[in-house]
């Protein structure tokens, strides 16, 4: 009687580093990143070097001094004897704003336009694919400046609204749209009381998406199917406008109003901001449209005449069916158009908004003339939004992938 044994282990040799399989990736990996750690060092040698010879230093001192110069959109306090440090956290929230509003509207579109493309409706088709091949085939930054300039011209002044005798008038008495942005009103928060209605209202936000998650579940469990749209409208007002009222209304309105040459009061959404919003959501939504479109297409259409079969409407074929699978097609890309908005909204600078390349790559670094450090923390703050950006996506991306044995 014979048995198989494996064959003795021989002894660890040097060689075996590039003849053996097991260890040859390894050791490539290896020597490519030696090679990289060394071309990094003398590049960063060679810099220190250089600025020696000239008599400067890299130092980030003057992130403390004043900056002197105005930024025309803040959310936080800033005037021009704020420091530089302080321009550049501006700088940033203006980018994360932005960046933030063009994701979610670039979202909306792109779902929007992809569904609408696999319409049986010749008209709504040929429109979305309109959409898709214009926008996305003409650079963004053109597409920023034609919404300036369409605002800035055909809008009107803010003097028009003033007089009897008035050429335009605001919309509702709250909203007053002219050639230098939008005036809204705005919510003025009353001590410790707003900020709980503020809370309740972000739990009922939760709260609505954990119902829909549970109608689901169960209807995938049971067959039992929840109603999901009132509860979901009561979700959204009931808990919200109760607390308001018994807390006693902490939360008002702050309207704007012409006084002197411009208007005063409310929420002023400047021309350039709208206008790179606007220009980066239509212009990515496109290509959210067409990964959005392929994602569908990927499902077997057996999934759609089943669920048919069963008696389910479209929409909810569509919701319940169809989108859930296509997810996983559709994520992978969706973060490189998040990245890229984020990238393209340094394009801020050709209308004016003061975002933090406008801010702390622009006026900045010409005002102190440190134009290593300046761009050093730019590739930073660019680099560690694009990592959250990518880790974020990546946990949805890893919550709705199949799940393997």
């Amino acid at each position: 009687m014979t048995s198989v044994t494996d064959p003795p282990q021989g002894s660890f040799r040097l060689s075996m580093l590039i003849n053996d399989t097991r260890y040859r990736s390894y050791t490539f990996q290896f020597i490519a990143l030696v090679l990289l750690i060394g071309f990094m060092a003398y590049l960063g040698i060679n810099l220190v070097s250089n600025l020696a010879a000239q008599g400067l230093n890299i130092s980030f001192g003057f992130l403390g001094d004043p900056a002197g110069y105005d930024i025309n959109q803040t959310v936080v306090e800033y005037d021009s004897q704020s420091s530089h440090l302080r321009a550049a956290v501006v700088g940033i929230i203006n980018t994360l704003i932005v960046a933030f509003l063009a994701c979610v509207t670039a979202t909306i579109f792109g779902v929007i336009a992809g569904v609408l493309r696999l319409s049986n409706n010749w008209v709504v088709r040929k429109l979305m694919a309109f959409y898709v091949e214009i926008f996305r085939n003409i650079p963004v930054l053109i597409w920023i400046i034609i919404i300036f300039s369409v605002m800035t011209v055909s809008m009107p002044a803010p003097n028009a609204f003033r007089g009897d005798n008035a050429t335009s008038s605001m919309l509702f008495d709250a909203f007053a749209f002219t050639n230098r942005g939008v005036y809204s009103p705005a919510p003025v928060i009353d001590g410790a009381s707003g900020w709980i209605v503020i809370a309740v209202f972000i739990a009922s936000i939760i709260g609505i998406f954990a119902y829909r998650r549970y109608a689901t579940k169960k209807l995938y469990d049971t067959g039992q199917l929840l109603p999901m749209l009132w509860p979901s409208v009561a979700l959204f007002f009931v808990p919200t406008i109760l607390v308001y009222f018994i807390l006693g209304r902490p939360i008002t309105l702050d309207y704007p109003s012409l006084q002197g040459f411009n208007f005063q009061g409310g929420l002023h959404l400047r021309g350039s901001l709208i206008a790179l919003w606007f220009a980066l959501a239509i212009y990515t939504g496109a290509f959210i449209a067409e990964n959005v479109r392929a994602g569908i297409q990927a499902i077997s259409k057996g999934q759609t005449e089943a669920a048919a079969s069963l008696g389910l409407r479209p929409g909810r074929i569509m919701n319940l069916v169809i989108l859930p699978q296509a997810l996983r097609v559709i994520i992978p890309p969706l973060i490189s158009q998040y990245l890229n908005i984020t990238k393209n909204s340094s394009l801020a600078i050709a209308v004016g908004y003061m975002d933090v390349t406008s801010t702390l790559g622009g006026i900045t670094l010409n005002q102190t003339g440190r134009a290593i450090e300046c761009i050093l923390l730019l590739m930073l703050f660019y680099l560690t939004i694009s990592l959250l950006i990518s880790a974020v996506m990546n946990v949805y991306n890893n919550s709705v992938k199949l799940k393997e044995r």
